[in-house]
């Protein structure tokens, strides 16, 4: 029995898209904050006028930011404002209810102080506080925050990467790859056909260290042929030309497979991006594009009819030890799952009935004799 080869062991870890933790999070901190201040059986007033205080103080920290980016702002109005003050203005104060809210804490605290303490002081030291807290950079987002936001807003590198393989790549040559594949197969009658693997395997190395040539990352994978090229007039490039490569890939146990494969081009963006000082791109932030790049390419390609079940993606990270054959076995492993896959859908549309068919033995013992027609039944009936 052929040993079960075994799954690389640098499966990476993609992340996931961040959930709403942060947010429940805010609402139980908050629950637990209203219960401490009950429990604590604080005056209602006082508590009252604090609360009043500290949104006041903050919103008037907001709209102190906001008018620091505003002396920058119109320096810069018909570049990137069209010219529109208002247009700045809005961009300087996105929140609309900073103002509102501030009128409204304000008019809370001056009604609930009935002392006749002077607000305008309370008001001077509030907006120094927050000023000081500008100008040392205390209130800078963090990693996290910026991450979060940049990757909801879809404005990261990777997710610019991602859309323009897919437009400008994958969109184009994806619907036609079974074809080649099988004008291939048709040709070499004598290779064993899995259908399952008729994709363009798409190789993603978070590392975004690419090979030129597959040939010399892995003595394992040899190049077979080129398949039927895609000739389209492109973006003003008259019979532009898209193909694949095929390779013949070597498992551990010595087994030939046949796929067409080839990497993720835009991961040398990446890497080139971390090698130039201009771009200040660290090795840990392109690990993190490259990450997001793939989470990204694969939910374009999920949501995407016409290039359903004509790709597989391949992300790995590269073990810290050298080894020579590590890219053949991560595709062998892939290859050999499709074909698991195709087995058991032909398992599940033919499913196992009794076997009308009889071998030899049993044609033999139940052949009659007699010139006279015979049951085949032994108990006469």
């Amino acid at each position: 029995m052929s040993r079960e080869p075994r799954r690389p062991r640098c499966a990476p870890l993609i992340p996931r898209a961040r959930g709403g933790r942060a947010q429940r999070a805010v609402l139980v901190l908050l629950v637990l904050c209203a219960v401490v201040l009950l429990l604590a059986g604080q005056p209602l007033v006082p508590t009252a006028r604090s609360l009043a205080l500290h949104f006041a103080t903050l919103q008037t920290g907001e709209l102190l930011k906001g008018a620091c980016y505003l002396a920058e702002e119109i320096f810069h109005l018909d570049s990137r404002h069209h010219g529109s003050f208002w247009r700045a203005l809005s961009s300087c104060f996105p929140p609309h209810w900073h103002g509102p809210m501030l009128l409204v804490c304000g008019s809370a605290y001056v009604a609930l102080f009935g002392d006749g303490q002077q607000h305008g002081l309370h008001l001077i030291l509030a907006s120094l506080c927050q000023l000081l807290i500008l100008a040392l950079g205390l209130r800078k987002p963090s990693a996290v925050e910026m991450s979060e936001m940049s990757e909801r807003s879809k404005q990261n590198v990777a997710h610019g990467l991602a859309w323009s393989f897919y437009v400008g790549y994958l969109k184009i040559v994806l619907p036609r790859v079974k074809k080649c594949m099988e004008e291939f197969s048709r040709a070499n009658p004598n290779l064993p056909a899995c259908r399952k693997t008729w994709k363009l395997h798409i190789l993603i190395p978070l590392s975004c260290d690419i090979y030129d040539d597959l040939e010399k990352a892995d003595s394992n994978i040899q190049y077979v042929t080129e398949l039927t090229e895609t000739t389209l007039a492109r973006a003003g490039i008259k019979k532009r030309v898209y193909k694949h490569s095929l390779y013949a890939i070597t498992d551990e146990e010595n087994q030939l497979w046949h796929c067409a494969v080839e990497y993720a081009t835009p991961l040398q963006t990446l890497y080139a991006m971390s090698q130039d000082e201009c771009a200040a791109f660290s090795r840990e932030e392109r690990l993190e594009q490259a990450k997001l790049f793939y989470r990204t390419l694969e939910e374009i390609l999920r949501g995407s009819k016409e290039c359903a079940d004509t790709y597989r993606l391949i992300a790995y990270e590269e073990p810290e030890e050298a080894e020579s054959h590590f890219l053949s076995r991560e595709i062998a492993w892939h290859l050999r799952q499709e074909h698991r896959e195709e087995i058991s859908v032909q398992e599940q549309s033919h499913p196992p009935t009794p076997s009308t068919t009889l071998d030899s033995a049993e044609l033999n013992l139940q052949i009659s004799v007699s010139d006279l027609p015979q049951p085949l039944r032994t108990d006469g009936f």
